[in-house]
């Protein structure tokens, strides 16, 4: 929530930038430098600043713009596409998104891995997708992100799949990597679309529990409802990264480090500040 110390903290952060607000700050950099690829003691030394790289990825996918109208004063456009690529080979933001997530746990006096996490979907429009499919509900031609958070939005988990693929045949592929990557998970709480008998047989077979959070009957207009307006909070931090208002990628990998290219970076400043 925005408050007087929050702005205040906002702008003390902007003083510190060079350029854009998207651009790491020095106490940034010092926290992810260690995480990425070292240079080679063999071969060319690298002329490529890295730190200008990720700077890069950062404005593209927070201003929505496109990898040859990147400004001139990062690296060449060639460049900053070949670090993406072998940043998203590597998995490499999936790990700094995952490591900034468990710090920012314990800081909060949390433990680092969850034992609680909310499950929703997003559909929104996918022009240069290869797969797309239409979701008659919200009347979208593109893709479908199932993810799943913890109790305070931090993401844990995205699917990505044809809109046209229900809400519960999502979350099913959702539940086994979460049994994989989130062993400690046990709750989850969905709202009535992930009500299904075949969600919930396998969500027993899994060791979960899938509490439906309903609306109260009788209310009309918007109420906040308990534990599901925080996964809807996290699909707001995610449209506010204008890369991520459509899905403009063709696969699905990138589109999924784009993802945690914009709520790592949230995750790093609020860390590192």
């Amino acid at each position: 929530m925005w408050t007087p110390e929050t702005r205040g903290r906002m702008a003390k952060i902007r003083k510190k930038l060079k350029r854009y607000p998207s651009d790491m700050t020095d106490e940034e950099w010092s926290v992810m430098a260690p995480v990425l690829p070292q240079p080679s003691a063999r071969g060319r030394p690298r002329k490529t600043d890295l730190r200008e790289v990720v700077n890069a990825i950062r404005y593209l996918v927070r201003t929505g713009c496109g990898w040859e109208m990147l400004p001139r004063d990062f690296p060449p456009w060639q460049a900053v596409y070949w670090w993406f690529r072998r940043f998203v080979r590597r998995l490499l933001f999936n790990t700094i998104h995952d490591i900034a997530l468990m710090v920012d746990r314990e800081r909060a006096g949390r433990e680092a891995s969850p034992s609680a996490a909310v499950i929703d979907s997003q559909s929104v429009k996918a022009p240069a997708a290869k797969a797309r499919g239409y979701d008659a509900g919200k009347k979208v031609v593109g893709r479908k992100r199932h993810i799943a958070v913890d109790t305070d939005g931090r993401l844990l988990l995205v699917n990505l799949t044809p809109a046209d693929i229900s809400d519960s045949a999502g979350a099913q592929a959702i539940l086994d990597a979460i049994r994989q990557r989130w062993p400690w998970i046990k709750h989850l709480f969905a709202d009535g679309a992930y009500d299904r008998g075949q969600l919930m047989d396998k969500a027993a077979f899994l060791d979960f529990v899938i509490e439906v959070v309903r609306r109260i009957e009788g209310q009309s207009g918007f109420h906040v409802l308990p534990r599901r307006w925080v996964v809807e909070r996290t699909f707001a931090w995610m449209t506010r990264w204008r890369r991520l208002v459509r899905d403009y990628e063709q696969r699905l990998d990138v589109s999924e480090a784009m993802i945690h290219v914009a709520l790592g970076s949230l995750l790093l400043r609020r860390i590192a500040h």
